[in-house]
């Protein structure tokens, strides 16, 4: 169980720097105009978001041997919160997805300062969960 909770704890943090570095290049990407550096952080997102979702679906399927192979957080409150928090990350990683495919169109309607403000919701996320693991409120 050890090591399910080693790679599980490595591939969240792997996870969680691509959800804080990619919105980071939603930033750029909203700020740019040169289509030659357009084009250089497009490729960054779509590589880094591919990327990111495989680390993300490796660290969901550990977290789900953890919960439902050995039991951890069974019958505790805490478990079903901190679930709660990792359905709201997983439609945030959506959601950049979404914002990735209208930068790669063209479509894109915010600002640079809107994406700082997004940029810092994972964040919240991280808190939440990590409190929830350590503290077991409930």
């Amino acid at each position: 169980m050890l090591w399910v909770k080693t790679f599980h704890i490595v591939f969240v943090a792997s996870w969680f720097a691509g959800l804080f570095y990619l919105p980071r290049i939603f930033v750029n990407l909203a700020m740019e105009r040169e289509a030659a550096a357009v084009a250089r952080l497009l490729t960054m997102a779509r590589k880094l978001y591919r990327f990111m979702t495989m680390i993300a679906v490796l660290a969901l399927a550990l977290g789900l041997w953890l919960w439902l192979g050995y039991g951890i957080g069974r019958g505790q409150g805490w478990i079903h919160a901190k679930l709660g928090v990792v359905a709201l990350l997983i439609a945030y990683h959506l959601y950049c997805g979404r914002v990735l495919g209208a930068f790669e169109r063209g479509e894109n309607r915010r600002s640079d300062r809107w994406y700082r403000i997004f940029n810092e919701l994972p964040v919240l996320g991280l808190i939440a969960a990590v409190a929830l693991v350590v503290v077991k409120p409930f």
